[in-house]
């Protein structure tokens, strides 16, 4: 993940920090969320962030960046149903993928 994308010039030096810190963390997110959808099934974000206390704090929004990049990745891919959210809004169920290359 390219580091440029995650803060614009004209950002605070603190959203540049972060973004520095994002692949310390991501890789972990990553293998959280990959094993709670391995062990629960399809899930929408929230549930993930909940199963996986993501951040120490039920993260849905840290999950949210991670999915789309699982995705690129080809392994989560979204499920077409909607679950509800902690909200009560509806969001979209994601389920893991078994990569192409085991094939």
């Amino acid at each position: 993940m390219e580091l440029m994308h995650l803060a614009r010039t004209s950002d605070p030096i603190t959203s540049h920090l972060a973004a520095q810190s994002v692949g310390q963390f991501s890789g972990i997110h990553h293998e959280q969320i990959l094993d709670c959808l391995k062990r629960h099934g399809p899930q929408g974000k929230d549930a993930i962030a909940r199963l996986t206390n993501m951040n120490g704090c039920a993260d849905g929004n840290a999950v949210a960046r991670r999915m789309k990049e699982l995705e690129r990745q080809g392994l989560v891919e979204t499920t077409g149903h909607l679950v509800s959210s902690k909200s009560g809004r509806m969001e979209r169920q994601w389920a893991y993928v078994i990569p192409k290359y085991l094939f």
